[in-house]
């Protein structure tokens, strides 16, 4: 361990709230960006492994399955996605499933999920979900909010402590099927502190959502590259959007015209699974924005046939992930 240092071998002045010349979080706290100190405060921190990742590993030990919801483009429904997911995996009841919310600037799964406004308790076993079915729990930072509006406003490092305190810490019981982990748009901090966190319990894979149009797929492009080089298996890429379906008339229109092919060429031109195309169903928002479940309430939609299709391709590709692995070892 590197021999503490005194203020005398600063070479600035402390700035507000800094944390301290000692403390184990010296040279990465807020306080710390842009601090002359920094370099020579996190040349003292011990160096080893971090102890927190084998607390990761115990507590997410108990999850068969973990599953990341990745795009890489806002708005092409992915917080959708994640929410209509887990509602078809809790329709199997004797599945347990678990959604997270890493969307920490803009955390929409519990108001899609119908839990907006509860609040999380924290006991000696950890930090307890919010249950909106019996068998089915969500963790998300909104939970945390005095107020529903309040802007989140942190830096990396922040984010990433919160990340770790979400794996480490919440209690989703003896056992969990499938942990479903719902991201933010891009290739950021959320994204490296999540497959850093869990790369050695280890992570199934990821599903890729898309719209048909060329300018949603430039940035998917960069997710799959992503998943690559994290070495992410890509279980799957779904299409959302894809056509519009008239509730009265059955008729169907292309509202994203898919220029360059679409999703499916682009599985076929980079060699990952398509698992389908989700048509636009404008009750699919009606029903997240009241938090109900979109099978329950439109279970003749078009969509909701598409998205247990995809549901059905992707339990699938997990378990064909899993019977690799067992060949392999």
């Amino acid at each position: 361990m590197a021999p503490s240092i005194t203020k005398t071998q600063l070479s600035a002045p402390e700035p507000e709230h800094c944390p301290g010349p000692e403390s184990e979080n010296a040279g990465k706290g807020d306080a710390c960006q842009g601090c002359p100190n920094q370099n020579v405060c996190e040349s003292q921190l011990p160096q080893g492994p971090d102890p927190d990742i084998a607390l990761i590993n115990k507590r997410l030990s108990q999850i068969d399955h973990k599953l990341l919801v990745l795009s890489g483009k806002g708005g092409v429904g992915k917080s959708t996605f994640t929410s209509m997911l887990s509602w078809a995996l809790a329709a199997d009841e004797e599945l347990e499933v678990g959604a997270m919310d890493l969307d920490i600037c803009g955390p929409s799964l519990p108001r899609m999920l119908g839990a907006e406004g509860e609040l999380i308790h924290q006991s000696n076993s950890g930090w307890s979900p919010v249950y909106v079915a019996d068998n089915l729990g969500l963790m998300s930072i909104s939970f945390m909010l005095p107020d529903p509006d309040s802007a989140i406003i942190w830096r990396g490092a922040k984010k990433n402590g919160l990340i770790k305190q979400f794996l480490k810490d919440v209690n989703w019981g003896d056992h969990l099927d499938y942990l479903v982990v719902d991201t933010p748009p891009g290739t950021s901090d959320e994204h490296l502190s999540v497959t850093t966190y869990m790369k050695e319990v280890g992570i199934d894979g990821a599903l890729i959502v898309t719209t048909p149009q060329e300018v949603a797929l430039l940035d998917v492009r960069k997710e799959i590259d992503f998943c690559r080089k994290a070495n992410i298996r890509i279980l799957g890429l779904v299409e959302n959007m894809s056509g519009f379906v008239c509730p009265s008339c059955k008729g169907e229109s292309q509202i994203f015209k898919p220029t360059t092919g679409g999703g499916k060429q682009l599985c076929q031109d980079l060699n990952i699974p398509y698992l389908g195309a989700v048509p636009l169903d404008p009750r699919i928002g009606r029903a997240c924005d009241s938090g109900e479940s979109f099978f329950d309430s439109y279970a003749d939609s078009p969509a909701a046939t598409a998205i247990l299709d995809v549901v059905d391709g992707l339990r699938d590709q997990v378990e064909l992930s899993l019977n690799k692995l067992n060949l392999d070892n």
